[in-house]
């Protein structure tokens, strides 16, 4: 009787503990989403997509944009061409690529791969970066990579979002080497470019903190880590100012749908040592087209970049 009294406790408080776990578990569930693959911890809403969206950015295709650039770079400004490229596609957290099958982990992202080209004096620059960001709107960008290519030699950055910013950054320079450390989560620079094309209403404002653009820190060989910033959104202009950068940014895009960018300006010291001196970088919108440009990669497809002109 007494085994029997000893058993029928064991089993209930079992039981409690079975029920309090499960409860504790589904408590948990409804205050935060959780990625498994990048530990990303969300408590805001997911964007609603709207049929707007999704007609725009689920075509098949890619938007592209081209810009006349005006870059400062040593003390003076080039000439050259900037090209944003937008298109959606499917992210693959664990091994932070785009994913080439469907997979309900998939995380669906809006992409963006902004290049520059120009020249300075008798060698050229070729700059590209891209950022991975979750269509939802509701966390930080799950990958961005930048890298910049002249006769001097090549180096190349990359953050990935898992339970912290995880940098990577390689350079043929002797003070920038081969780095990797972790960073806390902070907002990036590089991803407000895509999340403003999904809601620019979304866009953080006021007193900030901001990782500056990995081409920005990378031309002028500052630490990759959060500075302190002031942002806000006046009608169709978004602007950044970075203090201790002596260094602001402004995004000047569409007010309607879908919020394609217009022009830029970026406004910081140009150049070292008694050449250095504050320039304003300039790109100005020269055309966009939705193509699936990865398709059009014959000769006969070279009249597209006349469409852009780029040539």
């Amino acid at each position: 009787m007494f085994k029997r009294i000893i058993k029928a406790e064991i089993l209930f408080w079992g039981i409690l503990g079975v029920i309090i776990l499960l409860t504790s578990c589904k408590k948990q569930s409804n205050d935060v989403s959780y990625n498994s693959a990048i530990k990303v911890k969300t408590t805001q809403a997911k964007e609603k997509l709207s049929s707007e969206f999704k007609n725009y950015w689920y075509s098949s295709e890619a938007e592209i944009s081209s810009y006349k650039l005006e870059q400062a770079r040593y003390g003076e400004i080039r000439e050259g061409k900037a090209v944003l490229v937008y298109v959606t596609e499917d992210f693959l957290a664990n091994k932070q690529v785009k994913a080439d099958y469907k997979n309900p982990e998939n995380i669906p992202v809006l992409k963006l791969n902004a290049t520059k080209n120009f020249i300075t004096g008798i060698y050229p620059y070729s700059i590209m970066q891209s950022t991975f960001y979750p269509v939802s709107n509701n966390q930080h960008a799950v990958k961005v990579s930048a890298s910049v290519q002249e006769w001097c030699g090549h180096v190349y950055t990359q953050l990935n979002n898992r339970e912290q910013f995880q940098i990577t950054s390689h350079s043929y320079f002797e003070s920038e080497a081969d780095e990797h450390f972790n960073l806390e989560k902070s907002i990036l620079e590089n991803e407000l470019w895509t999340q403003l094309r999904i809601n620019p209403k979304s866009l953080p404002i006021g007193e900030l903190e901001v990782i500056p653009s990995f081409e920005y820190t990378r031309l002028r060989h500052v630490p990759i880590k959060a500075y302190k910033a002031s942002a806000k959104l006046s009608n169709n202009i978004y602007s950044i100012n970075y203090p201790d950068l002596n260094r602001s940014l402004t995004i000047k895009f569409n007010p309607n749908f879908p919020y394609d960018i217009i022009e830029w300006e970026e406004t910081f010291k140009s150049g070292f040592g008694s050449n250095a001196k504050v320039l304003t970088t300039k790109a100005t919108k020269l055309k966009t087209l939705k193509s699936a440009y990865w398709e059009k990669n014959k000769n006969k497809d070279e009249i597209l970049r006349e469409t852009l002109q780029l040539n």
